[in-house]
């Protein structure tokens, strides 16, 4: 990603291709590779079940978000698919925070404290942590807008536009979407993922 050749000798090619790499082959592209198949797959059969509009709308989201955060100067890459991935695994973090992980075998923690632990496990390395928080952040400004901020009492202001239904259904992408309103958010504590009303 490189804003002067998008702007200025309008490559905008860029805005979509730099979420496609994911650093040189290594251990850690492995291991960003696994966090795509495994936190990305659950919440796919997990919370966006049959919500695959839903689920498309949330990567656009946060693709964008990540593009917009990576203009800030001390936070920038050029490179913003791990970012993107990371964006996944805070997601999945908030929707499974009591989930039990452990770490290459040495450490074991609470789902919801994963994307920090990663964080500082790249720092450890020297790998850069620009990318990680540019997804951290951007996960966390898409949960607060559908999750968090309804629980407090607010509107979702984030609902996925009619346009990417209408791409869903005409592409047929992902499992067929029933017309059910989105699960109620608007009781259940905060630390504890999204909460669902019975029978609703």
């Amino acid at each position: 990603m490189s804003p002067y050749r998008v702007f200025y000798r309008f490559e905008v090619w860029r805005l979509i291709t730099t979420f496609f790499f994911l650093g040189n082959f290594s251990i850690n592209f492995g291991i960003r590779l696994l966090m795509i198949a495994r936190y990305g797959v659950q919440l796919e059969n997990g919370p966006f079940q049959r919500r695959t509009a839903d689920f498309l709308w949330m990567m656009l989201f946060g693709a964008f978000s990540i593009l917009a955060l990576s203009a800030i100067p001390f936070i920038s890459s050029p490179l913003l698919g791990i970012s993107l991935v990371f964006m996944l695994l805070y997601i999945w973090s908030r929707e499974y925070p009591n989930a039990n992980i452990n770490i290459y075998g040495l450490v074991n923690l609470k789902a919801f404290y994963l994307p920090w632990a990663m964080l500082c496990l790249d720092a450890i390395f020297g790998s850069p942590i620009a990318p990680d928080l540019l997804g951290i952040i951007a996960g966390h400004l898409y949960y607060f807008l559908t999750v968090l901020h309804p629980l407090a009492g607010g509107k979702n202001i984030l609902k996925t536009p009619i346009l990417i239904h209408k791409i869903v259904a005409r592409w047929r992408i992902g499992a067929p979407t029933n017309s059910a309103p989105q699960p109620d958010r608007t009781t259940g504590g905060v630390f504890r993922g999204r909460s669902y009303r019975v029978g609703g």
